[in-house]
């Protein structure tokens, strides 16, 4: 299930016209809406289901710069201020906390990893630090752990999935935007190999812009009209907490990683372990993501289930006039893996003698659409005026939101973005140029 979720309400009437349509509405989509909408634009947000349902409200809410790709890095600057501007400007809590992160380690080379990272880290100016062995004990204190050093990401933070894209959402709303859940985008109207309109299950929006921002979906939509954009999905589980002790706001230990609610429960997951499942999608795309499967090798299990037959990745074919699979799918709810929600209690209360009693609360699975680099897409699609693609976050979306929606919104509009966004086109990954993998 979907966890604790913000409900919003849905616009009633379609328009007939808009500036820009933007398909899907997590994090992405809502904040491309809202800074659309504050430029002025006439924007239309549709969603097959309810916004942030997906996976934008089923991650651990960290918004950081911490061990980010340097191709990352100048958004995720971006983002953390477009944290604090949102949430001072739509006047609601987003949940967005500069609280600092805390990560601890007994493995050796991810300690060497991160000590490396902060290379990287003086030269976008971030501000962190090493923690010694001493101070990562003293600060994290384990039960038959000895954590040999860590580190504390000073100005990095938290947001609240349950609230976060819904309220954006609500905040371009407030601007004049329009959202619309329960109305899956069918399919693009196209003249001419220009983009004219979105044909959704409740009617036609004509319009000459396009942001898919469909998450695990981007892929089939992208398909439908013989645009080719590799995509994977793998398969997490995490869960929250009943209200419990406060042992600090969001830890990351080689482990168990843990994120403070706004409630005072916290989101647990296991550390870096996600399941990949075979489908339909994931084999046509085999061979750019070799690469990621084998660095990253032992972090993922592997199998085969239901979405081999069924969801974004299996086969599926559609006419415009017709029900899509999106319609069958409202919201994207795999369950989540017992054997891993079993494993990660064990863990948390193992590592943290005052979590010694923790209980789930309630628990869920979530699909992180992937690219073959880790590296999302924020980028014009080559060969159809009018459609821009911004989706593959690859883990990282809910935190670099913001940011990477803001460089969207810019390109959709032809202003020129705060940051270069040459690294996020789709065209590296279908022109035959060297896969870089890049940080988790």
């Amino acid at each position: 299930m979907s966890p604790q979720l913000k409900h919003i309400a849905s616009d009633d009437t379609l328009p007939s016209h808009a500036d820009v349509v933007i398909i899907g509405g997590g994090i992405i989509g809502s904040s491309a809406a809202y800074f659309l909408a504050k430029q002025g634009y006439r924007v239309a947000l549709v969603e097959k289901g309810r916004v942030g349902a997906e996976q934008s409200s089923r991650n651990w809410g960290w918004c950081r710069q911490q061990n980010r790709d340097a191709r990352e890095l100048p958004t995720s600057g971006l983002s953390m201020r477009l944290w604090d501007e949102m949430s001072r400007d739509i006047g609601e809590d987003l949940g967005f906390r500069r609280c600092g992160l805390m990560y601890a380690t007994d493995d050796p080379q991810q300690l060497a990893e991160w000590d490396a990272w902060r290379e990287t880290a003086k030269q976008f100016d971030v501000n962190t630090r090493m923690l010694s062995a001493a101070e990562a004990n003293e600060k994290m204190p384990a039960n038959g752990r000895s954590w040999l050093g860590g580190v504390h990401s000073v100005d990095d933070g938290k947001g609240e999935p349950a609230l976060a894209a819904p309220m954006i959402a609500e905040g371009a709303r407030a601007l004049g935007a329009t959202i619309h859940q329960h109305c899956a985008a069918r399919g693009l109207d196209i003249t001419s190999g220009k983009v004219s309109g979105v044909i959704t299950e409740k009617g036609t929006i004509q319009t000459q812009r396009v942001l898919c921002a469909a998450g695990a979906w981007a892929s089939m939509f992208c398909r439908h009209h013989g645009i080719i954009f590799p995509q994977a999905s793998v398969r997490q589980t995490a869960f929250r907490s009943k209200p419990i002790k406060n042992i600090g706001e969001a830890i990351y230990t080689s482990g168990v990683a843990l994120t403070r609610r706004l409630d005072g429960t916290y989101t647990v997951a296991l550390s870096g372990t996600a399941l990949l499942e075979f489908t339909p999608q994931g084999i046509r795309f085999a061979k750019p993501f070799m690469p990621m499967f084998i660095k990253r090798l032992k972090a993922v299990q592997a199998g085969i289930g239901s979405s081999f037959v069924s969801g974004p990745e299996a086969i599926n074919r559609w006419k415009n006039s017709q029900m899509s699979p999106m319609e069958k799918h409202r919201i994207l709810d795999p369950a989540p893996v017992k054997s891993n929600l079993e494993k990660t209690l064990h863990a948390v209360r193992t590592i943290f003698p005052e979590l010694a009693d923790m209980e789930i609360g309630e628990s869920w699975g979530g699909y992180v659409d992937c690219t073959p680099d880790a590296i999302p897409v924020m980028s014009e699609v080559d060969g159809l005026e009018g459609f821009y693609l911004a989706a593959g976050c690859s883990g990282h979306g809910f935190g670099l939101g913001p940011g990477l929606a803001k460089v969207a919104a810019d390109l959709v509009v032809n202003n020129t973005p705060e940051v270069d966004a040459t690294a996020y086109r789709l065209s590296r990954l279908t022109d035959g140029s060297k896969i870089e993998v890049g940080a988790i």
